[in-house]
C-alpha cells in the first residue's frame, strides 16, 4: 500500500520552498508579506487546465489588487511551461501574468500533497492553496483531474479571509464583500448578557450578524 500524500495543515505554517518557474527563481519564504495563492494543475496542453490558465489570468489584476501572488506549478519542465503560455497567448490572445513552477522531481507537490495516487502517481491533482502575509496555511481546496475550478470563489475567499484578519469576524455560508459577517459568540455569561445591549442584528444569543 502507498503512503497517503503528506498534507499541509490549515493554522502551520506552509511548508517552504525553492523552484525554477517560468518568471526565475522562486523562494516561497521571500514572498512574506503577501497574500500567495498556490495552485497546481495535471499538466501543460491540456483542455481544462487551459481554461483555467485563461480564467486565473483575467482574476490576476483583481487578485494583484488585494495583494496576492498567484503561482502555478504542474509537473512539467520550464521549456514546457514557456511553450503553453506562449500558445495560449497566440491562440487564446490571453498573456499569463504569474509565475508558473517546473516541479520535475515533485518536491513541491509531495511538499503540498499535490499527488493523489488514486487519481495518476505522475500528476498533480487541481489544488489551491492560500497563504497569508506571515507564510501560514489558512485554507486548502482540492478538485479531481477532470473537473475545473470556479475561479470567483478563489478571490472570493481572499476577501473572506482578509475580511476575518482586518475585522476579528466570521463569514457565514454564501457571504459575499459588502455582506453582513458573524460576530464571534460569547465565551461567557456575561458577555451573553452583554450582547443584547451592543447593537448587533442576532437570530439568537450565539448567531450575531452585525455590517461593517
Amino acid at each position: 500500500m502507498e503512503d497517503a500524500p503528506c498534507l499541509p495543515i490549515i493554522g502551520e505554517a506552509a511548508p517552504d520552498f525553492e523552484a525554477v518557474t517560468t518568471q526565475g527563481p522562486l523562494k516561497l519564504s521571500e514572498l512574506r508579506g503577501k497574500w500567495v495563492v498556490l495552485f497546481s494543475h495535471p499538466a501543460d496542453f491540456t483542455p481544462v487546465c487551459t481554461t483555467e490558465f485563461v480564467a486565473l489570468a483575467q482574476a490576476n489584476p483583481e487578485l494583484e489588487a488585494l495583494n496576492v501572488k498567484l503561482i502555478g506549478l504542474s509537473i512539467d519542465s520550464v521549456h514546457s511551461h514557456l511553450a503553453w503560455v506562449k500558445n495560449i497567448e497566440e491562440k487564446m490572445g490571453v498573456k499569463i501574468p504569474f509565475p508558473v513552477i517546473a516541479d520535475l522531481d515533485m518536491s513541491v507537490a509531495k511538499k503540498f500533497g499535490m499527488i493523489h495516487s488514486g487519481s495518476s502517481s505522475t500528476a498533480t491533482v487541481r489544488t489551491v492553496f492560500f497563504i497569508d502575509p506571515e507564510g501560514t496555511m489558512r485554507a486548502m481546496i482540492y478538485y479531481p483531474l477532470t473537473n475545473g475550478r470556479y475561479i470567483p470563489e478563489i478571490v472570493r475567499l481572499v476577501k473572506a479571509l482578509q475580511t476575518t484578519d482586518r475585522h476579528k469576524v466570521s463569514t457565514p455560508a454564501n457571504w459575499q464583500p459588502g455582506e453582513k459577517v458573524v460576530v464571534p459568540p460569547p465565551k461567557t455569561a456575561a458577555e451573553m448578557e452583554k450582547r443584547a445591549s451592543e447593537g448587533y442584528e442576532c437570530k439568537d444569543w450565539y448567531l450575531c450578524f452585525k455590517t461593517i
